[in-house]
């Protein structure tokens, strides 16, 4: 299966596929850069319809320029029901933001959230607080790499300690939304690096490995990246992020 077929058909975060006239809206901007050896992965959980949101929004692309974090945006639908309907969100993003609250023991779920490393979460908006937490949270060791050749992907996972999955995540640098109802409407908000989907490469068990999938990009949405995460748990119980990998696609 082509990864246009496995994006629509993934197991993990996922959600409504988007119309044409979302993604006319949703334009992207090749300007991603790789990162191979990340000391952090950030998973900003926001909503297009939270107005303490933008401020997170912005702070994330800032961090997202550094070239040894990987900043990542997943946006949830559970405000909703506030009347405007997110356009990039996935109900999975939800889910997962659900079981990292869980697993931390906090019950802590709210955006604009960013969980780094799997691990720790701070306020999105609150640059020193999400800056501290960058500091303090242990970096993931396990060497990760991407590359695309003769129309495919390939990536390759070094020996590590421990066991966990790895995801691929297609990734939309940037996003441009007209937020037409709601806490922010009429404005005009920018996302970037935009996880647009899940597919389940395989299970690391602490050996060296290697996994591809054929390319194909998907007609319907702007997907100029590539992001692999190894991560320890499960797709329901994800635990810290034990490796990561960035990379743009021609």
């Amino acid at each position: 299966m082509g990864l246009v077929g496995l994006i629509a058909t993934s197991i993990a975060p996922a959600g409504a596929q988007e119309t044409g006239q979302q993604a006319a809206g949703q334009q992207a901007a090749k300007t991603v850069h790789a990162v191979e050896k990340p000391r952090a992965v950030i998973e900003l959980f926001t909503s297009q319809g939270c107005s303490a949101c933008p401020p997170a929004d912005k702070l994330l692309a800032e961090i997202a320029d550094r070239p040894d974090v990987i900043a990542l945006t997943l946006a949830v639908d559970y405000w909703d029901y506030l009347g405007w309907k997110d356009t990039l969100a996935k109900h999975g993003h939800t889910s997962r933001q659900k079981a990292y609250a869980k697993l931390r023991g906090d019950s802590k779920m709210f955006t604009p959230q960013a969980v780094v490393n799997g691990s720790a979460m701070a306020v999105g908006n609150d640059r020193s607080a999400l800056e501290q937490t960058l500091a303090t949270s242990r970096a993931p060791d396990l060497p990760v790499k991407l590359s695309v050749q003769g129309g495919k992907l390939h990536v390759a996972v070094g020996p590590g300690t421990g066991s966990g999955e790895v995801w691929l995540c297609p990734v939309a640098s940037k996003a441009k939304v007209e937020i037409g109802r709601g806490e922010n409407e009429g404005s005009e908000v920018t996302y970037h690096n935009v996880v647009r989907g899940w597919v389940k490469l395989g299970d690391w068990t602490g050996a060296a490995a290697s996994f591809e999938a054929p390319l194909r990009r998907p007609g319907d949405m702007d997907v100029d990246a590539l992001a692999v995460l190894v991560q320890s748990g499960s797709a329901t119980a994800p635990g810290p992020i034990l490796g990561a990998a960035l990379q743009p696609i021609p």
